[in-house]
């Protein structure tokens, strides 16, 4: 699948290295430029933010969870187009997810298509 990019970042946080180390494989080997976050806060520091498209982040990670990182970016005002991944999708997620405009939900595992499809309509 193509993704428009437009030199945009996608950027990816999840505290589970297995996933950051796949999905960023994944994302640079058709050329889409991608960069890992072991958590929130490392996001938080990162000087490329303004270079971020989208944000792939895990809803459940220490310290900050994602739908908290999503939150604390709107409050900035960095509308950043978020996809949010979870090993355990619930009613409380998907609620919080939707309220803050989040633009997908994906549940883990994940197929690669589904994810690129997400990015693709996060960047278009």
């Amino acid at each position: 699948m193509q993704v428009p990019h437009a030199g945009r970042l996608v950027a990816i946080v999840d505290d589970d290295n297995s996933v950051r180390t796949a999905v960023g494989g994944l994302l640079r080997s058709i050329g889409v430029p991608a960069q890992v976050f072991a958590s929130a806060e490392e996001f938080l520091r990162s000087a490329n933010m303004d270079q971020v498209g989208c944000l792939v982040v895990d809803a459940n990670m220490p310290n900050m969870s994602g739908l908290d990182l999503h939150q604390t970016l709107l409050g900035q005002g960095n509308l950043i187009p978020t996809i949010v991944i979870t090993a355990y999708p619930s009613d409380h997620v998907r609620a919080r997810a939707e309220q803050n405009g989040v633009r997908r939900l994906l549940t883990k595992p994940f197929n690669d298509d589904d994810l690129l499809r997400a990015i693709h309509d996060a960047l278009s």
